[in-house]
């Protein structure tokens, strides 16, 4: 079971948002979907909860056609940026009303998350500060048990304690392994610990998909004097290359045959530094 897109194109005009896109996120895992800003990312989540419609390509739900099926469409939840409550509404009567909506929404589990967060209850949605507002929208998401749940930048205005207290949250969810998460976020480097497998995308096209050991096992860095590393990357596929002084450090496609180099360290990546090493390659950046 799993939402599938099989080559999925949208358009604005003369720009091409998504360009004939296959991807399936299922499995009860954490999907990370990354990519810089303009990359498709909303594009995709707006296709995926029909909020658009695709130009062309198909939208599958546990294998029903999305768009427009109330039925296959109630199993997916859009944690976005705008609360879409009516201005007189309180904090209480929003997760009433989400509760009207979605009858698997634990609301007692809902009300932990804001006692835990200190989220006013009785005070009215339009007037929560940002990051009230995003700690809002995520109880909202982490409580309401869909079988997919979409994650668009869930931690925008929230300070350090509750950014992680957000991430303790969601891996106690996602333990349960009974909800497929897609987090959309720029903060990758907070986020890795809970991503199995990253979706990156650039232009509106996949350049990776595939689980986070895989990808972060594809490639290495390697530092050290200048000409030393300049000496040890000739012949391979190197991805970007940083130097300060007369130091370097270089990102190399594939695993090291030997990392008992004199002068030269070796070191994994991690999905951070490749996600940004795949972009800096993409854009020809040395």
């Amino acid at each position: 079971m799993a939402i599938e897109l099989h080559g999925v194109t949208k358009r604005y005009g003369a720009t091409t948002a998504l360009d004939n896109v296959s991807v399936k996120f299922g499995g009860g895992i954490v999907y990370g979907l990354l990519g810089a800003n303009g990359a498709g990312k909303t594009t995709m989540m707006n296709l995926i909860t029909n909020r658009i419609w695709a130009d062309e390509g198909e939208i599958l739900i546990d294998g029903e056609r999305a768009p427009g099926n109330d039925r296959a469409l109630g199993k997916v939840y859009m944690m976005a940026e705008a609360n879409l409550f009516p201005d007189s509404m309180k904090v209480d009567g929003a997760l009433k009303l989400t509760k009207s909506f979605y009858p698997s929404f634990d609301m007692d589990y809902a009300m932990s998350v804001a006692n835990k967060f200190e989220l006013p209850t009785r005070k009215k949605v339009k007037a929560l500060s940002t990051g009230y507002s995003s700690i809002f929208r995520l109880t909202l998401a982490l409580a309401v048990n869909c079988p997919y749940v979409i994650f668009d930048e869930p931690v925008l205005g929230l300070d350090a304690q509750h950014r992680d207290l957000f991430y303790r949250l969601l891996m106690e969810k996602c333990a349960e392994g009974e909800q497929t998460v897609i987090l959309s976020t720029h903060l990758i480097q907070e986020a890795a610990s809970l991503i199995s497998h990253a979706v990156i995308i650039k232009n509106g096209r996949v350049l990776r998909d595939c689980d986070t050991d895989e990808l972060t096992g594809a490639a290495y860095q390697v530092s050290g004097p200048a000409a030393l590393v300049d000496e040890y990357v000739r012949g391979r596929h190197v991805l970007t290359v940083n130097s300060l002084g007369g130091l370097k450090t270089a990102c190399v496609d594939g695993q090291p045959e030997n990392t008992d180099i004199a002068g030269l360290e070796f070191a994994n990546m991690d999905l951070q530094d490749y996600f940004i090493s795949l972009m800096n390659e993409q854009e020809g950046v040395q």
